[in-house]
């Protein structure tokens, strides 16, 4: 399906829009944000208390660029996101693998993915912080249930997706199964991999920022976003490590953009984006 959609946004005729002109309206867009969130905070709407100003808000964020305890709680956040992110593909890409090559399997396990994909993974946060604790393992196995559906899903999309003549070209010169899914299926699948990898990256972070909060206790940028909440004044502190989460978000979407463009360069060949 993903496939088909592609090859029709292929056939469709696009206008290509510059880089230069994708970053100007980016950032266009976000002065755009930060001048409206500006302005109704300096209005008195909303109390200061509940809404402080979008200046008070990135001034905290760049002071706890110094703050010694928050970056100690943001090392502690990206090893659990780098972590689990990482334990994901590695669960999931295999997984994706045997359900998108093998009938039969896709099959006898398709009801019970449907069952358990829907189910929220914040939903989950209590119950495997009362069986692990609040600490890394926690965190880490509700970061792999959540990051692993889109590389799983993306992966299957991308084997059904393999142009069946390559494969069949090359049965007919007696390659076997595992040699045609090694030379034609596997990196006829890798760009669908990363795109589900990036999507996953950004479900890792919520997931972890998510967990961290919820847990109450331990280390990391959720813990310290709680915290503030409980101190007057705090709700500068607790929007200043969404300021981070965002910006971390931002520069690992751009190194995968980055990543893929470099790695599947056919697949950028006529797109701006």
């Amino acid at each position: 399906m993903i496939g088909r959609r592609r090859r029709a946004a292929d056939a469709a005729p696009s206008r290509r829009i510059p880089r230069t002109g994708l970053i100007v309206r980016g950032a266009t867009g976000v002065a755009a944000l930060v001048a409206a969130s500006e302005l109704l905070g300096r209005a008195g709407i909303v109390h200061r208390d509940f809404f402080p100003p979008a200046s008070a808000v990135l001034l905290r964020a760049a002071e706890l660029a110094t703050d010694p305890d928050f970056l100690t709680d943001l090392r502690i956040t990206l090893t659990a996101w780098f972590l689990g992110l990482l334990i994901a593909i590695a669960v999931a890409v295999p997984a994706g693998v045997l359900l998108g090559s093998v009938p039969l399997v896709n099959t006898a396990v398709q009801a019970i993915v449907e069952f358990l994909r829907p189910i929220p993974s914040v939903a989950l946060v209590p119950l495997v912080a009362l069986l692990l604790g609040t600490e890394l393992d926690m965190k880490l196995t509700v970061i792999v249930y959540a990051s692993a559906w889109p590389i799983l899903y993306n992966t299957v999309y991308g084997l059904r997706d393999v142009d069946p003549l390559a494969k069949e070209t090359l049965r007919t010169f007696g390659f076997g199964r595992l040699a045609v899914m090694w030379r034609v299926s596997i990196p006829a699948t890798a760009p669908f991999i990363a795109t589900g990898v990036r999507m996953a990256a950004a479900v890792a972070l919520i997931l972890t920022v998510t967990a961290e909060m919820f847990g109450g206790f331990g280390d990391g940028l959720g813990v310290f976003a709680a915290q503030a909440q409980n101190v007057p004044g705090g709700i500068d502190d607790t929007l200043a490590v969404a300021v981070w989460a965002g910006l971390l978000g931002l520069a690992a979407n751009a190194a995968l953009v980055a990543g893929e463009r470099r790695l599947f360069r056919w697949q950028y060949h006529g797109h701006s984006h």
